[in-house]
């Protein structure tokens, strides 16, 4: 009797885990692994950790039981097989991205389905995920949107400098003079 306690205890306390991480992940990727070798599992937990995604393999009773919790129970349906279950912290894009480049060179890496911002996504819906770029690429574009406006209008300030450099006969502007002028 006290042994079936702790048993029911112990998947208590993995069912609260799952819970836990499905709230408080930005995203999560079911991915069935079956067919990997032990090495190959190996090279995914260290392309995953390197992104801040972490990997762990629940039973799949348990993580139903979690997703029932949670109100993710369209999830339900892709919970068979043996499945790996990579949770991003703090990046909704890289579980999926890591797993989808790791699935072009494995092919026996299947991804299922997933829930990210607290939506549940089938396998297109990844796949479409993991294209995205990463929280660096998607600054970066911020940031080159930002800049074109003014980059554009130093271009063209420079321009009418120099066509009134060259009207008057002096040596071109350059960008720093033009913005000077514009000031």
């Amino acid at each position: 009797m006290a042994k079936e306690k702790e048993v029911l205890v112990a998947k208590q306390a993995i069912i609260d885990e799952v819970t836990a991480k499905i709230e408080n992940s930005a995203s999560m990727v079911v991915a069935e692994y079956r067919g990997l070798t032990v090495a190959e599992v190996t090279e995914l937990r260290k392309a995953l950790r390197a992104e801040g995604v972490e990997m762990k393999v629940y039973k799949n009773k348990l993580v139903k039981r979690a997703t029932a919790v949670t109100g993710k129970s369209d999830l339900d349906e892709y919970l068979t097989g043996p499945n790996a279950y990579a949770f991003g912290l703090n990046d909704a894009v890289a579980p999926a991205r890591v797993l989808a480049d790791f699935a072009k060179k494995h092919k026996q890496l299947i991804l299922k389905a997933g829930i990210v911002e607290g939506d549940v996504v089938g396998s297109d819906d990844i796949k479409a995920i993991a294209k995205l770029p990463d929280r660096k690429g998607m600054y970066s574009m911020l940031l080159g949107c930002i800049q074109a406006p003014v980059s554009k209008f130093a271009r063209a300030v420079k321009a009418v400098a120099d066509a009134k450099a060259e009207a008057s006969g002096e040596a071109p502007a350059t960008t720093e003079d033009a913005a000077a002028a514009a000031a």
